[in-house]
């Protein structure tokens, strides 16, 4: 793929360098001299210009790319840049990097952005992943409908643990996509059983969230209250 990464700092420089190690051809678009001079990704293509001008989108030649990225620390900047990609130069795929949680809603397709990163909240999604038994955590929604990938780690007084999968009733609107087991990844299996410390990855709805806790880890709501939301209330 051909890919345009709007801002060449760290962050630009780190995903130029991932890419380019899996076969991508990149183009780094960054308007600082000095950050130009001082970068280092071999094998990248390099444009000293505005990737909010249009003028200089249009030297870059971005309607030839597959992927525009926009990796800026200018959350202003990240939207412009992916509006003018998608509708001025029919740019397919554009990705941008949220610095600021308050301005995630800002993020959508109405700017042109088809994937928004935003690095707080996943930093908060890990960490409640990594730390959490019992409580749902929400890792990320997807962009068309209200479906979202959630990650339960089932406690091992869970009256779920021992069950099979085929007779595992979940609430409607949930599906069980995977589960992690001492570390790996397998898919659910009809004739497996959960055990005590699988996390689970379901997609589901945010209204059937709490029925969901409830099955797996009652002992969680009952600590929560009859008031308490489920897990994490912001989006990856």
């Amino acid at each position: 793929m051909h890919v345009a990464i709007a801002g060449a700092g760290n962050v630009g420089q780190s995903i130029a360098t991932e890419l380019l190690a899996n076969g991508h051809r990149i183009l780094l678009i960054d308007n600082d001299p000095v950050v130009i001079e001082a970068a280092s990704v071999a094998g990248a293509e390099w444009l000293l210009a505005d990737a909010c001008e249009l003028s200089s989108l249009e030297e870059a030649g971005l309607d030839t790319f597959d992927v525009a990225i926009a990796a800026t620390g200018d959350d202003k900047a990240n939207l412009v840049h992916s509006l003018l990609a998608k509708t001025e130069f029919s740019v397919p795929r554009t990705v941008a990097r949220v610095n600021h949680p308050r301005n995630e809603w800002l993020f959508t397709d109405q700017w042109g952005i088809d994937v928004a990163v935003s690095t707080p909240r996943l930093m908060s999604a890990l960490v409640e992943e990594a730390v959490a038994v019992g409580d749902l955590v929400r890792l990320l929604t997807f962009r068309e409908g209200p479906a979202e990938l959630v990650e339960l780690t089932l406690p091992d007084d869970s009256p779920e643990v021992g069950t099979r999968i085929r007779d595992l009733h979940l609430p409607a609107d949930v599906v069980l996509v995977a589960i992690i087991r001492d570390g790996s990844a397998m898919a659910p299996d009809a004739d497996g059983t959960l055990e005590g410390e699988d996390e689970l990855l379901f997609v589901t709805t945010g209204d059937r969230e709490r029925e969901l806790v409830t099955q797996l880890a009652p002992r969680s709501v009952e600590s929560a209250g009859p008031d308490n939301s489920m897990g994490q209330d912001d989006h990856v």
